[in-house]
């Protein structure tokens, strides 16, 4: 009954909000203001200003923030909404379930381009009120051999950003670059795996650390010159034969030396850790949020759960003690480091993966504040958007959380969630557990 009347209220109009006596978190210093009260009108922060001189339009809608704290909303960089592999329907299932955990913006990492209007059709129904979702901020579109033709089609049915797989062929990637060049397109995605990492700089993202690893190896020349000439199957079983030793052949100069020619190339980094940090207990049908998957979604968790070798979950944790290392290279040399998942791969649930995310992170050495920037701020300067998102400022997008404790001194109070504010509508407590138990 509640989830009917929550639809019924999304229709209409936002009323205007006013959140009183509220600490807004800023990002962008690290730290908690003093108390504020935060109005919004038309999905928009209009003003903010300190409580006794806030003027609160008559007839708003009052929400008590006293003791609370106020973040931007946040942004999983990596997510799949669409099942191109498997030609099953996209994973408008997992939309509530982003929302309940406060993620109002994701970035899709998959996309084709006859799918670029589903997603316009998506935000448009977000902005309207008739579908709770986050805002997909940018569809990549998967482009690979014919260069040219497949970035011109992209950039002509709207795309901000195409994506590359591990198995491009390292000469497909400067026409690709340079098509994307011409028409103010960021390739984003894989670095090939027969590629330095010195050799992508032109990937505006980098995602999963690929190439990142065998950077920091002592071998890299080697392994890499074993991968030329291998393709699809023969590559695959090559990088999981090596993996050891990439591992095993750290070396601090090596990463110190690849973090900074990373940042000299403005190349951000999406580590999605979480891949790697799920249990494997085989205990997955008991998680609270497995009743929320779709069927289809069920059985794909199953046949690749049940593929997982004890080999397999050996390297998931030794890539997981290793990474750190990396984070806290690229990362000290000034990389941008976003933060995403790569949801819904199995046990890595919509929404709820970004805050463990965010947990690793900080187990990588980040601070607190710098891990919540890496899904806020720093997604929207990344994006070209820091002045429409990514801070509780005037002007700015009304996609916000409130929180009952302070995030920047303790990352996990990004779970501490006591409602959400969605393009200008609010969604208390009450609401959240709706989508969370679903229609």
């Amino acid at each position: 009954m509640h989830a009917l009347l929550l639809a019924l209220a999304l229709l209409a109009p936002p009323p205007t909000l006013a959140i009183t006596d509220v600490r807004i978190v800023d990002v962008e210093r690290g730290h908690a203001t003093a108390p504020r009260t935060v109005v919004v009108q038309g999905g928009r922060i209009v003003a903010i200003d300190p409580p006794g001189r806030a003027r609160i339009p008559d007839g708003a809608q009052r929400l008590d923030g006293r003791g609370r704290f106020l973040a931007p909303g946040l942004v999983d960089m990596h997510v799949h909404l669409f099942n191109n592999a498997s030609k099953r329907p996209p994973n408008d299932w997992a939309f509530p379930l982003f929302v309940a955990h406060g993620v109002t913006s994701v970035r899709e990492m998959a996309a084709r381009v006859e799918q670029l209007p589903q997603v316009a059709a998506w935000n448009a129904a977000i902005a309207k009120g008739t579908l709770v979702a986050p805002r997909v901020v940018s569809a990549a579109v998967v482009v690979g051999g014919n260069a040219h033709g497949e970035v011109e089609a992209a950039a002509d049915a709207g795309a901000r950003e195409v994506k590359v797989f591990s198995e491009l062929p390292p000469a497909n990637l400067p026409a690709i670059l340079a098509a994307a060049r011409a028409r103010s397109l960021r390739v984003v995605g894989h670095v090939p795996a027969r590629m330095a990492l010195r050799e992508a700089a032109g990937l505006r993202s980098a995602e999963h650390l690929m190439q990142v690893f065998e950077a920091c190896s002592t071998d890299e020349d080697a392994l890499l010159a074993a991968r030329r000439g291998l393709d699809d199957d023969a590559l695959a079983e090559l990088q999981v034969a090596q993996e050891p030793r990439v591992l095993a052949t750290y070396s601090p100069t090596r990463c110190r030396r690849a973090a900074r020619a990373v940042a000299r190339a403005g190349q951000a980094h999406v580590p999605t850790l979480v891949l790697d940090a799920m249990p494997r207990d085989g205990r997955h049908a008991a998680h609270p949020l497995w009743p929320r998957l779709r069927a289809d979604e069920q059985a794909r968790w199953e046949r690749n759960l049940a593929a997982l070798t004890p080999h397999d979950r050996d390297m998931e944790l030794a890539r997981l003690h290793a990474a750190p290392r990396l984070i806290g290279s690229l990362h000290r040399a000034g990389v941008a480091i976003l933060a995403g998942t790569d949801t819904p791969m199995p046990e890595v649930y919509p929404g709820a993966s970004l805050h463990e995310e965010l947990r690793l992170l900080v187990a990588a050495g980040l601070t607190p504040a710098e891990a919540l920037r890496a899904a806020t701020l720093a997604p929207a300067r990344y994006l070209g958007e820091a002045g429409d998102s990514g801070t509780v400022a005037v002007g700015k997008r009304a996609d916000l959380v409130l929180l009952a404790a302070d995030p920047t001194r303790d990352i996990a109070n990004t779970r501490r969630i006591e409602a959400v504010v969605l393009a200008g509508r609010l969604l208390v407590r009450a609401d959240l557990n709706a989508l969370l138990a679903g229609p």
